[in-house]
């Protein structure tokens, strides 16, 4: 890639396969029960016990991608992952025991869980710099609107009688995962990114990066934040607050379009500063956001607790906005190129196993009443901002600082 036609190609390819994918993601994550239940004709209790087994051993699998990361390059990686769920889901109506959904759901969790590491590293791979963070950028802003428009196709889908619905979405996310793959495999080769497998003590330096290890655990403290939204936020609206469920879903709507529409632009102001200091800050945003939740009770009924449901809702999503972009570049920025993969493996634990524990959590949480949730989230993310602030002495200069300010503008990175 040394013309300039030729990247402007790769990163088109690259925003088509993440726009493409996040489809598929948003068409699975809302019928995901459903969906299961009608292709298999399982108990739900069945199939989410059988999820939590797959995704428990798709995290273990997490060390293996890094290691196949370094090995063969992240792009040969995210071809993989996005062929393992495209075979999954074309598998699906074909699940006839209990084994079977098993299988099929672990090869569908594996996909799933080393999509995210492998992405960042091809990103890594194709770009330095203030370039990668716009790719980052546009990656995370093009898969949130992505989603959405798979939830809309779901639930088109769910209008369809009987199981036609459900096998459609299966063919539908088959083919979509397929499609995405083939576009990634369109990406040229880039120069250097094959590398000689590591040496035998590739996670022992990951493991030795105590700074590295900071940031993850930032990441692990603050990724509560983000699952509070889907997880717990629903319960709380319509129990404590009283807003009807139609409008606590149009929270979450609110949410995805503003994180969609104003990613790529928030992250470039965010590129005008160190990226430690603009990710502890988006946390001290989402701790204030926890803190008018907790006082929303007290506070606010009828008609006026939905209008300071939405205000609270925009300032949530703007700490998600500051903190996203700056967290992530410094995830990668911070990775050796020869270690990337590892790196990322690691790091991207620290969601799987926030993910996991999540509903364990965040549903004590809620039981326990209705402002011990939101205290507890506001301490966490501010630890983990804390964290942030005290790794940044040990993160090398160019990963805290993103050294130039970013003039592309959104345009100029499609073209």
């Amino acid at each position: 890639m040394t013309s300039a036609e030729p990247g402007v190609r790769t990163r088109r390819r690259l925003i088509a396969a993440s726009l493409v994918s996040s489809i598929g993601d948003g068409i699975y994550v809302p019928l995901t029960m459903l969906f299961i239940r009608s292709l298999t004709g399982l108990s739900l209790t069945s199939i989410g016990a059988g999820l939590t087994v797959a995704g428990l051993c798709a995290l273990a699998f997490m060390p293996v991608a890094g290691i196949l990361i370094d090995r063969f390059s992240g792009r040969r990686v995210v071809i993989g992952a996005l062929a393992l769920r495209a075979t999954g889901f074309a598998a699906y109506p074909f699940a006839d025991s209990y084994p079977a959904f098993l299988a099929i759901a672990l090869v569908v969790a594996v996909g799933m869980w080393a999509s995210s590491p492998s992405q960042q590293a091809l990103i890594g791979e194709i770009a330095a710099g203030a370039e990668r963070d716009r790719l980052l950028a546009w990656d995370r802003s093009l898969r949130n609107g992505g989603m959405g428009f798979g939830s809309l196709a779901a639930a088109g889908m769910l209008a369809l009688n009987g199981n036609a619905g459900f096998i459609g979405a299966a063919v539908v996310l088959a083919a979509v995962f397929a499609i995405a793959a083939v576009l990634v495999a369109r990406i040229p080769t880039i120069r250097g990114a094959m590398r000689q497998e590591g040496t035998e003590d590739g996670f022992r330096q990951v493991l030795g990066d105590r700074p590295y290890l900071l940031i993850t655990a930032a990441n692990f403290l603050i990724a509560f934040g983000y699952t509070t939204q889907a997880i717990a936020l629903p319960v709380f609206l319509t129990r404590d607050i009283g807003i009807p469920d139609a409008l606590a879903g149009a929270v979450f709507g609110v949410n995805t379009v503003l994180v969609a529409a104003l990613g790529v632009p928030v992250a470039r102001l965010t590129m005008r500063g160190r990226r430690t200091r603009g990710a502890a800050l988006g946390a001290a945003v989402f701790a204030l956001s926890f803190a008018a939740f907790a006082a929303l009770p007290q506070l606010v009924s009828g008609a006026e607790a939905v209008v300071a449901v939405l205000a609270v809702a925009v300032l949530y999503t703007a700490g998600e906005l500051v903190h996203s972009a700056p967290a992530q570049g410094l995830s990668v920025q911070a990775a050796p190129d020869h270690l990337r993969g590892r790196y990322l493996s690691i790091y991207q634990l620290s969601w799987s196993v926030c993910r996991t524990l999540a509903p364990l959590l965040l549903g004590f949480l809620l039981e326990a009443g209705q402002w011990q949730l939101w205290t507890v989230l506001a301490v966490m993310v501010l630890t983990g901002a804390a964290l942030l602030l005290y790794a940044e002495r040990g993160l090398p200069a160019h990963a805290v600082s993103t050294r130039e300010v970013a003039t592309t503008s959104p345009q100029e990175v499609m073209t």
